[in-house]
Parts: structure tokens; C-alpha cells; sequence
């Protein structure tokens, strides 16, 4: 059987071909999922897509027509995807479950100190042999306080490096991680946490219920002086409530790995094309304000997970056994 791989990245292919070699035949091409792409599936019993796939009820339709029963998702998340169509359409539905906290967690703390310490601004600067200090101060994060939304496996690690940092943490959560707690954080309320925290960071998942989590009278609620960071999902910060405060000079740095308006941006080379995004074109141009373009998974060690995950549950598909990574099971 060979299967088609959508929106796959140069440094991701080699492993995704080791993976299945020996398994399976596999196609990867570079287009992401879309209305527009989905055709190209035809004929291809299974097929297996990335975290800004298209996966509403139009393409699900047109990937059932063309064949397609099995589609392997390369990520956590997957607020992308209409399982109630695919369950209808007879369509098997699989996750990773589970990768690498670390690589998120620690990206996290990447752009959270490149705002602090504003090394891009001091890149820039050298590069152009300009070493003055001005406009470059940062501060300690030492003896300041972390708050962190969301205390699973990544906002664990993230406060493992905070409270190496000798920071004081705060999380707000639906359940208490324990492994927090020994390390001192005390779970409040989201108002207080987001009051006292000079450090807020984002680990849930975007769901109904968590999107626009930061919206304006939570961005509100921020010291304007506190750091904001996301490298879960775009959706859980409205982005236009954060540029008006932004204009506003509030917040000492924001990184974003993230953005709620993404697909169809990130991940693609737009260099050449003119930005029609107003949202994000202003968002850039705050010299506080730092946005990557959803690389926080992106370690060999995390993409390796993902890629061992991918290749299991699609023997799993074919054996006909389920694990904990189906979303919807095989009819």
C-alpha cells in the first residue's frame, strides 16, 4: 500500500521515509491540506496530514469519495479536524498523542528571554556593527513570578525550568498537576494569576471552551509589564485585543510561536507576496513582539516521536487494532 503525506516538511521527510520503509510505500509532498489539494488524494486508502491540514466536512467528503479511509494526523492537536463528518463518512481518525514535552517547554523559554533580553534587536544591531546597549535592558527572571496556563506534560516542563530559575509559580488548570505542586506552584484563579505572574505562558489545548482564553479583559488584567508567551495554538489569544494593548506600550515582550490566523501562512514561504493579513502585518512591526512560525515541536528528538507514532498507528489501522492516538476508530 502507498500512502500520501501531506504538507511535509525537507527536514521531516528523510524520517518519515525510514520510518515506513520496510512497512509501507510513501508519496510526501509539500502542499498542505485544502479544499483545493484534497483531489490529489484519490485513491489513496490512507493518508496522512499535518497540523494545519483542512479537515471540515468538504474535504473530509472529498477524500471519502476519492477512497481515502484512514487519515493519520502528524500532531496533538486536532481542533482541525470534524470528527463528527469523519465518524458519519466511515473515515478512521488517529492522533500523536503524546511527543517530546521538552522541545515545546524549552521553546517556549526561548522566546520568552529572547523578549527579555531582546536579542533580536541586539543581532540586528551587531550584524549592522552598531554595539551600543541602548533600548536592550532586560531583567531577571530569578526571584520574579511564572504563570502557567495549563499544567500538563509541557507546562510541567516549563515550570521545571522556571523553578530552576528560582522563579515563583502560579498555575490555573481544570486538575492539579502534583509534580507542580513539589515544585512549589500554587494554583489560583485565571484573574490571579494573570495580576501577579510577570511571566504568563499558554500549554492547553484550544477547544470551544479555551478559545480567546486571553481576550481583552484578560490582556487587561496583565501587568503592563508582564511577558506573554503561546506555543500551543494561535486561537487562545485574540490577536486583534492584543495589538490594540500593544499600541497602547503595554507588555515588556510577547512571543508568539503561534498565531490564530495561521494556516495558510505558516510554514509557507510568502516572502514575495504581499501581506494581506492586516492583524499580523502590525503585529511584526512591534519591536517587543517576537513571532516564529510554529517551530516549538520542531527537534529531531519531537519529530521522531511523531514520525514513530505516525507509522504505528497506521499499522494499527491495517491490523485493525486501536490505541489511545484514535480519534475515531475503524468502522
Amino acid at each position: 500500500m502507498e500512502i500520501l503525506a501531506f504538507g511535509v516538511q525537507t527536514d521531516e521527510k528523510p524520517l518519515l521515509e525510514h520510518a515506513f520503509h520496510g512497512h509501507h510505500d510513501l508519496r510526501c509532498v509539500d502542499v498542505f491540506l485544502t479544499e483545493d489539494t484534497a483531489p490529489i488524494a484519490a485513491g489513496y486508502e490512507v493518508i496522512s496530514t499535518s497540523v494545519n491540514a483542512d479537515l471540515g466536512p468538504r474535504v473530509l467528503q472529498t477524500l471519502a469519495a476519492g477512497g481515502t479511509r484512514m487519515i493519520a494526523q502528524r500532531s496533538t492537536g486536532f481542533n482541525n479536524i470534524d470528527l463528527a463528518v469523519a465518524e458519519r463518512l466511515g473515515l478512521t481518525i488517529s492522533r500523536v498523542s503524546y511527543y517530546s514535552p521538552y522541545a515545546v517547554a524549552e521553546f517556549a523559554w526561548t522566546l520568552a528571554m529572547a523578549v527579555n533580553r531582546r536579542v533580536v534587536r541586539a543581532s540586528t544591531r551587531t550584524r549592522d556593527f552598531d554595539f551600543r546597549l541602548d533600548g536592550l535592558m532586560g531583567r531577571d527572571m530569578h526571584g520574579r513570578t511564572a504563570g502557567v496556563l495549563g499544567t500538563g506534560k509541557i507546562g510541567e516542563a516549563f515550570a521545571r525550568i522556571a523553578h530552576g530559575f528560582g522563579m515563583r509559580l502560579l498555575g490555573w488548570d481544570v486538575a492539579e498537576n502534583p509534580e507542580c505542586m513539589q515544585l512549589g506552584m500554587r494554583y489560583v484563579s485565571k484573574d490571579q494569576l494573570l495580576a501577579e505572574s510577570d511571566l504568563v505562558t499558554l500549554h492547553v489545548p484550544l477547544m470551544p471552551e479555551t478559545r480567546h482564553l486571553i481576550d481583552e479583559t484578560a490582556l487587561k488584567a496583565m501587568k503592563d509589564d508582564a511577558i506573554l508567551v503561546n506555543s500551543s495554538r494561535g486561537g487562545l489569544i485574540d490577536t486583534a485585543a492584543l495589538v490594540t494593548e500593544l499600541r497602547a506600550g503595554r507588555f515588556t515582550g510577547v512571543g508568539l510561536d503561534v498565531y490564530e490566523a495561521e494556516a495558510g501562512l505558516f510554514f509557507l514561504d510568502k516572502s514575495l507576496s504581499a501581506v494581506e493579513d492586516d492583524t499580523l502585518a502590525r503585529l511584526v512591526t512591534f519591536p517587543n513582539v517576537l513571532v516564529t512560525s510554529h517551530q516549538a515541536y520542531y527537534t529531531v528528538d519531537a519529530v521522531g516521536q511523531i514520525v514513530d507514532a505516525t507509522v504505528k498507528n497506521v499499522l494499527d489501522y491495517k491490523a485493525g487494532r486501536r490505541s489511545e492516538n484514535v480519534l475515531v476508530p475503524r468502522s
